[in-house]
């Protein structure tokens, strides 16, 4: 009997052995019992006399949990311990708990936090009346996506006019560390319940367990806590169990998005740790590394998880996620397979933010495959290539400014020169999630506010005004208030 989902899919088979039925057995009790082998790392040998566990299978041997990733031969697998290894030993008793890894489900989970296993993390009690789903379940069919476009708005100026977001589509956040990334996701959970009444989810993989417990804190104290989940992979934990996090997460994003019928935005920080992660299971695996010392399967198992995040006529499930660039390199593969999946990719700039100009967005570098006339509309289409095209023409002039001075310019070139610096101050936003750090108030902008602002700064209508009159506003009528 294969595994399937709780939508009544039948899952193929990964090998030629998947799942293997026996008699009468019912597959979902626990059966029967092997022993340890070897024990390499989180590497772990277990061999049984009958009934062979299928691939994914959970393993119990004693508190530690393996998941089965290699049947070896007809008597032994190969596991990778999802938790430390201390204590276990050759001959221990394993126990096949007859399936996989499970994430609960239910309404019961918001305003929770819990690790891979379901477990609750937030000193409280375990959460009552949820369900049990596999976390390997695969994505929606083609025939329940939806095929219309639409907008996701976010309430940050510089993503909603320039990389505007798709609805049941996949963001990435890329920059290097200290750029504001997380800060960036924070904020989107803040917008997402204020602007969509719909349920967040944030998945930490490889996180701090600093960052978890700021992040539970600051959430419960801005009042969206009641609207979302928390499921964390810390990074202390083992990569086989920073692998799955990710899986978990989408398990429980899919409950939401097909069960309740909600919106939902999965947040995922950082979908490089995940690669990294796939990484480190490779290599304790003994597969051949690949380009760069990364897993051979890194496409396939980067597809797995992205493809599960779609729009269905059901609801959607919209993701960004922060993308960690290996030394600001680009060509790097972990960034190069990920840009495949997304429709919108962000590029923070660390020039930008160590000018102060938050959210650090390079709007040169940033794009979006909606920003096309049918969808975003002419208007808006047109508008931000007029901003783009001011910050080209900007940044171009910014060598000549260097070596000559603003003097040595035009006329037209200097206007352009006045017209791109306010732009970029007038992209900037105060956040919810930072008001503690600015001691200014964060704000939400509405997308006919900010193409407003743009379009009347094209015009010149601010010319006069003091640059910082623009900066960490809202909606530009504020900067005659700043002024």
């Amino acid at each position: 009997m294969p595994f399937g989902d709780d939508l009544g899919h039948t899952a193929r088979p990964a090998t030629p052995i998947y799942w293997r039925e026996t008699g009468d057995r019912d597959p979902l009790m626990p059966a029967n019992c092997g022993r340890i082998v070897s024990v390499r790392g989180s590497v772990v040998d277990v061999k049984f006399e009958t009934d062979l566990p299928p691939i994914n299978t959970l393993l119990r041997a004693g508190t530690a949990k393996i998941e089965v990733w290699a049947q070896l031969d007809a008597h032994r697998v190969r596991g990778i311990a999802l938790t430390p290894t201390q204590g276990l030993a050759r001959g221990m008793s394993v126990e096949d708990t007859g399936g996989p890894l499970k994430a609960p489900v239910g309404n019961s989970i918001l305003g929770r936090m819990f690790d891979v296993f379901g477990s609750a993390m937030d000193g409280n009690p375990e959460p009552t009346g949820v369900q049990w789903r596999s976390v390997h379940r695969f994505p929606p069919p083609l025939k329940d996506r939806s095929s219309k476009s639409e907008i996701f708005t976010t309430g940050i100026k510089a993503i909603d006019v320039l990389v505007p977001l798709e609805r049941g589509g996949k963001a990435g956040l890329f920059g290097g560390a200290g750029v504001g990334k997380t800060v960036l996701l924070t904020e989107m959970i803040h917008n997402m319940v204020g602007r969509h009444d719909g349920v967040s989810l944030f998945c930490g993989i490889g996180e701090r367990c600093r960052e978890g417990e700021e992040l539970y804190r600051e959430m419960k104290e801005a009042g969206v806590l009641p609207k979302m989940v928390m499921i964390f992979g810390q990074m202390n934990e083992s990569p086989g169990s920073r692998f799955r996090v990710g899986h978990a997460a989408l398990t429980m994003a899919e409950f939401f998005r097909d069960d309740e019928h909600r919106e939902v935005l999965l947040l995922i920080d950082n979908i490089f740790r995940f690669i990294q992660a796939g990484s480190e299971v490779s290599g304790l695996m003994g597969q051949m590394p690949s380009r760069l010392g990364y897993q051979p399967t890194l496409g396939t198992e980067l597809s797995a998880l992205q493809e599960r995040i779609a729009n269905t006529d059901r609801g959607a499930i919209s993701s960004i996620q922060a993308v960690y660039v290996p030394a600001d390199d680009f060509t790097d593969p972990a960034a190069v397979h990920t840009f495949s999946h997304l429709s919108a990719t962000m590029v923070l700039s660390r020039q930008r933010a160590s000018q102060g100009l938050f959210p650090a967005i390079d709007p040169l570098q940033s794009i979006s495959k909606m920003a096309t006339p049918g969808i975003v509309g002419r208007e808006h289409y047109d508008l931000a290539r007029e901003v783009r095209r001011t910050l080209a023409q900007y940044s171009e002039l910014k060598d000549i400014i260097a070596m000559l001075g603003l003097e040595q310019l035009s006329l037209e070139d200097r206007e352009v020169v006045a017209r791109a610096r306010r732009l970029e101050r007038f992209l900037t936003q105060p956040f919810f999630t930072t008001e503690q750090f600015s001691g200014i108030s964060g704000k939400t902008v509405s997308l006919r506010d900010s193409l407003d602002g743009c379009e009347r700064i094209l015009r010149d209508e601010f010319k006069d005004y003091p640059e910082k009159a623009l900066y960490m506003i809202g909606a530009i009528d504020e900067a005659r208030n700043a002024a």
